[in-house]
């Protein structure tokens, strides 16, 4: 494995009640991801997983604690250093698919491009590779409405590569899909781990989508209940 990429230190999350009162949801994460890892996090509804992937992904802070990205203290910089770190360091895979319907995939896929001030030929060249690359070549030009599920997955995937991220943050990426099409997403989230080196981290409530990770990290009230290699977490032989 590669140099360390993420490290929470002592991570608290609470959000505003009733009066004066706090929900906590998150309390005393601490733990580290190096580059290179596939890891898979597990946990109820409930259970606090989804508000970790937003301060993973740096769309939420922590109340108490550190996150750090890239060796940088994320509670330190300014909204629009972390909305650069984010960009340039994260592309993210949501449940929904979150396409924008009235323009192409090509420029759904280059979205990213457009914050980082690329120009529209670089832009419209490092999508149409893109989508070759999760096997839509020559699908530029389709609107969303026109892909099935599972094709419309993969533009997602696209579009978080465009920018060569480090780390893919995937959040139920297969809870719309059909067994067979989450195992072919799946298989291309493994692929960009193995043969790219792209560090995967991904929120699941399903063990046969966890079992494609190496290392599962289970949230249970809050907390970090199990961290350690999936097969063994899961009780799978061999």
């Amino acid at each position: 494995m590669g140099e360390e990429l993420i490290r929470a230190v002592n991570l608290e999350k609470e959000y505003p009640s009733a009066g004066d009162a706090v929900v906590p949801v998150l309390k005393s994460i601490n733990f580290a991801i190096n580059s290179g890892e596939f890891v898979a996090i597990m946990g109820h509804s409930g259970s606090g997983k989804s508000t970790l992937m937003n301060v993973l992904g740096c769309l939420d802070t922590p109340t108490r604690g550190h996150y750090f990205l890239t060796g940088q203290d994320t509670a330190t910089m300014s909204s629009n250093r972390l909305a650069e770190l984010r960009n340039r360091v994260i592309g993210f895979v949501f449940q929904g698919f979150n396409l924008l319907p009235r323009i192409s995939i090509r420029d759904n896929v280059a979205l990213p491009l457009l914050y980082a001030d690329a120009s529209r030929a670089k832009r419209r060249k490092q999508a149409t590779a893109m989508l070759a690359q999760v096997g839509l070549e020559g699908y530029g030009d389709r609107l969303p409405s026109q892909l099935s599920g599972g094709q419309q997955q993969r533009v997602a995937i696209a579009r978080a590569l465009v920018t060569n991220p480090k780390l893919i943050l995937a959040d139920e990426p297969t809870g719309n899909l059909d067994s067979q099409t989450s195992e072919e997403i799946m298989t291309l989230f493994r692929d960009l781990n193995v043969e790219r080196g792209i560090t995967v981290v991904l929120v699941t409530h399903e063990p046969d989508i966890a079992l494609y990770s190496q290392r599962l990290i289970r949230i249970k009230d809050g907390q970090i209940a199990e961290d350690g290699p999936t097969r063994e977490l899961l009780a799978i032989p061999g």
